[in-house]
């Protein structure tokens, strides 16, 4: 008996994206996605300096490597930073529904000081207020944020397994149109996404916690332009089932689809096809 698999998961790596609006690159391995990455960004941020145009982005932890190769080169080249908004798009929640501690070896506030914030120059870093999160206090102070700046120039980003992005968890029974408009929230984490970020660190699910506050699809959307990184092996099916699957809430990153500037930038061996076996 032959599988009967979606027709997406045949899709070539010459095929992706054909018949959509977004912008397919490939090249390289994680480590040359994450150079990638950091130089995007980096342009971005001199293209903004030298139009003195006060620049936010929205971004997130997760890809990660990109971070101190971005710091490396703000540092190299003396980008004045000071004035950079960067609205991060996640943080986990405690089961009070507030920020996990920053101290905490999972909390990307945390991750984002180790790892970008501290590796700067202090007299290039951004201001301490520029730096944001998803507050569970407050929201709407994201969009209040971005309507103050202007807009979102740029939204970095990966996909998640279930094919989330930032933590916008499919929903089955929402209409597309509806799901496009949900703003900044906190949410529970679903089975998946705990279970492929427990992969990271040694496969104990328990350890994940179970909410999260996140950047919503309106803000995200919203943004000027979509630069999005897949640099995982097992994106190789996600990648196509939100290029080539249906449209739908129930897989979010399909909404890239809707965006008049989006690029999907992927990793060699995301590039291929799945290879669906026992082995």
């Amino acid at each position: 008996m032959t599988a009967n698999f979606p027709a997406y998961l045949s899709v070539t790596r010459e095929q992706l994206g054909q018949g959509t609006p977004v912008k397919i690159r490939i090249g390289g391995d994680m480590a040359a996605l994450a150079e990638d990455m950091a130089r995007d960004m980096c342009d971005t941020l001199l293209v903004a300096d030298r139009a003195q145009h006060p620049l936010t982005i929205i971004a997130p932890v997760g890809p990660v490597d990109q971070y101190p190769i971005l710091a490396d080169m703000i540092n190299r080249q003396r980008i004045a930073c000071q004035e950079l908004m960067i609205i991060n798009m996640d943080e986990y929640l405690s089961d009070d529904g507030q920020w996990i501690d920053v101290d905490h070896p999972l909390s990307f506030r945390g991750y984002m000081n180790r790892k970008f914030y501290d590796l700067l120059d202090p007299d290039l870093a951004p201001l301490t207020e520029n730096r944001v999160f998803p507050d569970p206090r407050d929201p709407a102070g994201v969009q209040r944020i971005i309507d103050d700046r202007g807009g979102v120039e740029v939204t970095y980003g990966g996909i998640g397994i279930n094919a989330h992005m930032a933590f916008n968890e499919p929903e089955e029974s929402v209409e597309i149109d509806e799901f496009a408009t949900r703003p900044t929230r906190a949410l529970e984490l679903s089975p998946h996404t705990r279970t492929i970020n427990a992969n990271t660190i040694g496969g104990e699910i328990s350890v994940i916690p179970r909410c999260a506050i996140t950047v919503g699809m309106k803000e995200i959307l919203g943004s000027k332009r979509l630069r999005f990184y897949c640099n995982r092996p097992w994106q190789s099916a996600v990648v196509r089932r939100v290029l080539h699957g249906p449209l739908t809430a129930a897989c979010p990153a399909s909404l890239l689809r809707t965006h008049l500037d989006a690029t999907l930038t992927i990793a060699d061996y995301v590039a291929a096809p799945p290879d669906i076996r026992l082995r």
